[in-house]
C-alpha cells in the first residue's frame, strides 16, 4: 500500500475483500475454476435472456423474470471470485501493495489481449452474417455489442479468478515461518 490515507470506503472494502469466511468455496484451483465457469455461464444466460426479452416480437416477461432470478447466484459468484483474488480488480489502486499492483497489471494485459481476439471474432462474425443476409447486421449488431461490452467488463475478473493462487496451507505456513 502507498502512504495515501485510506478512506472509510477503502478500509471497508479491504476488510470485505480479505474476509476468509468463504475460503472453502475457492480454496483450490479446481474450485476457483468452477466458480469462474459458473459465473461465465450465468453471465451468458443473463445476457441471452435480456437479449431475448429485447428482441422477441411478443412480450416475453418470463425471460426478464428468469434473468432477475439468476442475478442472485451471479452476485454470489462475483463475490466469491473477488474473495479469491482478495479484491484485486475491485480495490482502488492505492489500497493494493506492489505485488498486487503488478498482478493487476498482468491480469489487465492478459484480458486486453484476449479481448482483442474476441473483438476480432465478433467483427468477422458480424461481417459474415451481413454477407449472408442483409438484415443480419441490423438484427444482430446490438446484441453482439451488448455481449462484447459485457465481456469487456467481466473478462479481467474472470482472468484474475483463474490466475489466483492457492492460499498457503497450515504445513506450508509453518514451514515459511520456521
Amino acid at each position: 500500500m502507498t502512504t495515501t490515507r485510506l478512506t472509510r470506503h477503502d478500509r471497508s472494502m479491504l476488510r470485505l475483500m480479505n474476509d476468509r469466511r468463504a475460503l472453502p468455496l475457492y480454496a483450490t484451483a479446481t474450485r476457483r475454476r468452477l466458480v469462474v465457469a459458473t459465473h461465465v455461464t450465468l453471465t451468458a444466460a443473463i445476457v441471452a435472456l435480456i437479449g431475448y426479452f429485447c428482441l422477441a416480437r411478443a412480450e416475453p416477461v418470463w425471460s426478464a423474470a428468469v434473468a432477475a432470478v439468476l442475478m442472485l447466484p451471479w452476485m454470489v459468484a462475483t463475490g466469491v471470485i473477488n474473495g479469491a483474488t482478495r479484491g484485486l480488480m475491485e480495490l482502488r489502486e492505492h489500497v493494493l501493495d506492489e505485488r498486487q499492483s503488478a498482478e493487476r497489471r498482468r491480469v489487465l494485459a492478459r484480458a486486453h489481449r484476449l479481448m482483442t481476439w474476441l473483438l476480432l471474432g465478433s467483427v468477422v462474425g458480424l461481417l459474415a452474417a451481413g454477407a449472408a443476409d442483409d438484415d443480419a447486421l441490423r438484427v444482430y449488431a446490438a446484441p453482439v455489442l451488448v455481449a462484447v461490452l459485457t465481456l469487456h467488463w467481466l473478462l479481467p475478473l474472470w482472468v484474475a479468478g483463474l490466475a489466483a493462487q492457492d492460499e498457503p496451507g497450515d504445513d506450508e505456513a509453518t514451514a515459511l515461518q520456521g
